[in-house]
């Protein structure tokens, strides 16, 4: 099994067609007035292009809309989810009728863009912490709807997946912490509560707070917007007793150096919900 199939394995063919369904239903709603005036026999060859350099993910969902449209709609694809491509690359070419590859050009288009987008921004933070142990994470700050398309593109781009909602893990915020007597409190009642294998995760504030949670038996701990040198410090501080995750106010320039302070984990919301899609272009370059 490749990576890709093992990515791909978060997320079932029937969530993929009915998130398909959906989006085509949004776009083409009770039908295409300009394709219309296409002949329906008219068959076409098409092109797609990468018109920057990007990492490739959503194969699946771009193969769906064709599918939904006309399953006699041919894509052959010369890259897969994961693949890093170059300006100007050729990623697929299809074979079809041009009502259904004009109908599914657009939702086709922006499942692809969007997610290539994710995998292309985590792949540049994995590249520049790689060398380190550190891992790059994501968060539940995602496009609604989305979630688990969007945690599929994070690992295309080599990052990993933090819990994926409130249902897998235990993650004991400030709020939370507001709520509850103290941070032993909060971690007893946690491992009590908490189902066989879940994670339980305690954010801190402080190293004060930090040096309290690893009293209390903490085995992973979020620093939440701390410095470098706090970083430095609570790895000093935790003397490996605890798993450490780094997050908030961390980019693309301090990242490495993050990384660099011995913590386990950095964590980046910006992989799902600062967006931006990949330049891709489709093109017809032959029709009968």
């Amino acid at each position: 099994m490749t990576s890709a199939q093992k990515n791909i394995s978060l997320i079932s063919m029937r969530e993929i067609q009915h998130a398909v369904q959906q989006t085509l239903a949004e776009d083409v709603g009770d039908g295409d007035l300009t394709t219309a005036l296409i002949d329906a026999e008219r068959m076409v060859n098409a092109t797609l292009i990468s018109r920057q350099r990007a990492v490739v993910c959503g194969t699946a969902w771009f193969d769906q809309v064709f599918q939904q449209l006309n399953p006699q709609v041919v894509v052959n694809w010369q890259v897969g989810d994961g693949d890093s491509v170059d300006e100007n690359q050729e990623l697929c070419g299809l074979r079809g009728t041009a009502t259904a590859i004009l109908t599914g050009e657009r939702t086709a288009l922006n499942w692809l863009q969007t997610l290539s987008g994710t995998a292309t921004l985590t792949r540049s933070y994995a590249d520049r912490i790689a060398g380190t142990s550190a891992v790059i994470l994501d968060t539940r700050k995602t496009i609604p709807g989305l979630r688990l398309a969007q945690k599929y593109a994070v690992r295309c781009g080599g990052g990993h997946n933090h819990r994926m909602g409130l249902y897998d893990g235990i993650l004991i915020k400030d709020n939370h912490l507001r709520s509850s007597d103290s941070i032993n409190s909060a971690l007893a009642r946690a491992r009590r509560q908490a189902p066989e294998g879940i994670i339980i995760e305690i954010e801190v504030d402080t190293l004060e707070q930090l040096s309290q949670a690893l009293e209390a038996g903490a085995e992973r701990a979020l620093l939440d917007n701390f410095t470098i040198e706090q970083l430095r410090a609570a790895v000093s501080i935790n003397k490996g007793r605890a798993k450490l995750e780094a997050s908030g106010n961390i980019d693309l320039e301090n990242v490495r150096e993050v990384a660099a302070t011995g913590v386990d984990y950095i964590s980046i919301g910006a992989l799902t919900k600062h967006i931006y899609a990949i330049d891709l272009s489709l093109e017809f370059v032959h029709q009968q």
